[in-house]
């Protein structure tokens, strides 16, 4: 820094701290890279949770349909969908005909409609059996757990990897049984899928920029008003709403910088949190409030996002009903 550009940046900061306002030279973000490239966009489209049309619902394969066009319809088109798992209203608790009807709408909108390359991610709620009254007559069934939800998502494995026009992806598996708690699950990765993540990362070159897609985020701010979370003098997060091993996963990330964007839903909200260079979105719900509306602040919602040879992304909220 030159003797002139120092002088100016130090007037700023007193006559920012004089007046008590933040000096935009000393925390104005960073400005994009002029020079940088879009190499791909996707569109993420998370907690669809669609089912056969009811009297209180928004028609939801109405919805998952619109949701899918108007993605596959914008101008710059998307090279790719993300799907982030809650595919469906519910499995953990329902009765397995109703959960058979629910991928049936499933299958049908999405072969109808994806004329994109798709990935996808389990949800919680894909999963059958695991807050069943009588859990014990539903892990008798072959169906039980996430073997239903892997076998109509078409899915070869419960977490992967691959790579595209210059990202590698990393698709997670957030949920694990906890039967003990009210939500019957908790986020987090087993110990074999962590060993897998660390491997993945490890043999990813570092010039190579990484996204991570799960469906619970790994880190998030909405997690905190995701209902009433205030405990007398204390903010008290479930390990169901928010990765409970995010520091382990915080700490693997520290090893490799390349490691860029994590991508999650399942929370219904939208927030955009930044920690140690890793940015972590949140990207709300195509359902919004499970097809009744909003759930808070957020109606039905996908996002785009586009990725940059720099590494860097841009995340855009689509508001695809106009709400």
């Amino acid at each position: 820094m030159n003797r002139r550009r120092f002088l100016q940046q130090s007037s700023a900061l007193a006559l920012g701290a004089a007046a008590g306002i933040a000096s935009p030279v000393a925390f104005a973000a960073p400005p994009a890279n002029p020079a940088r490239k879009r190499v791909l966009r996707a569109a993420h489209l998370t907690d669809i949770h669609v089912r056969p049309d009811q009297p209180d619902l928004q028609h939801p394969a109405a919805g998952m349909a619109e949701a899918i066009r108007h993605a596959q319809a914008q101008a710059e088109r998307p090279d790719l969908l993300l799907f982030g798992g809650d595919c469906i209203g519910d499995a953990l608790y329902t009765p397995k005909d109703e959960v058979l009807a629910q991928w049936d709408v499933w299958n049908r909108v999405f072969s109808t409609e994806v004329k994109t390359p798709a990935k996808l991610c389990l949800g919680n709620h894909d999963i059958y059996g695991w807050a069943h009254k009588d859990r014990a007559a539903a892990e008798r069934d072959p169906a039980y757990g996430k073997t239903l939800a892997v076998e109509r998502l078409g899915m070869k494995d419960l977490y992967y990897s691959f790579d595209q026009s210059g990202w590698h992806f990393v698709v997670l598996d957030s949920m694990q049984p906890d039967y003990a708690t009210d939500h019957h699950y908790i986020a987090r990765l087993d110990e074999a899928q962590f060993a897998w993540l660390a491997h993945d990362l490890a043999a990813t070159a570092p010039a190579t920029p990484i996204c991570v897609l799960s469906h619970i985020p790994i880190f998030s701010a909405a997690a905190l008003f995701d209902g009433p979370r205030e405990r007398g003098a204390d903010w008290v997060v479930p390990g169901a709403w928010m990765h409970i091993d995010a520091r382990r996963i915080k700490d693997l990330f520290r090893q490799h910088p390349n490691v860029k964007v994590c991508l999650s839903g399942h929370l219904h909200m939208e927030d955009d949190v930044t920690y140690l260079g890793v940015r972590y979105l949140c990207n709300g719900a195509v359902c919004g409030g499970w097809w009744k509306g909003k759930h808070q602040e957020f109606g039905p919602t996908y996002a785009l996002v586009d990725f940059y040879d720099d590494g860097s992304v841009e995340n855009t909220f689509v508001r695809y009903r106009g709400e």
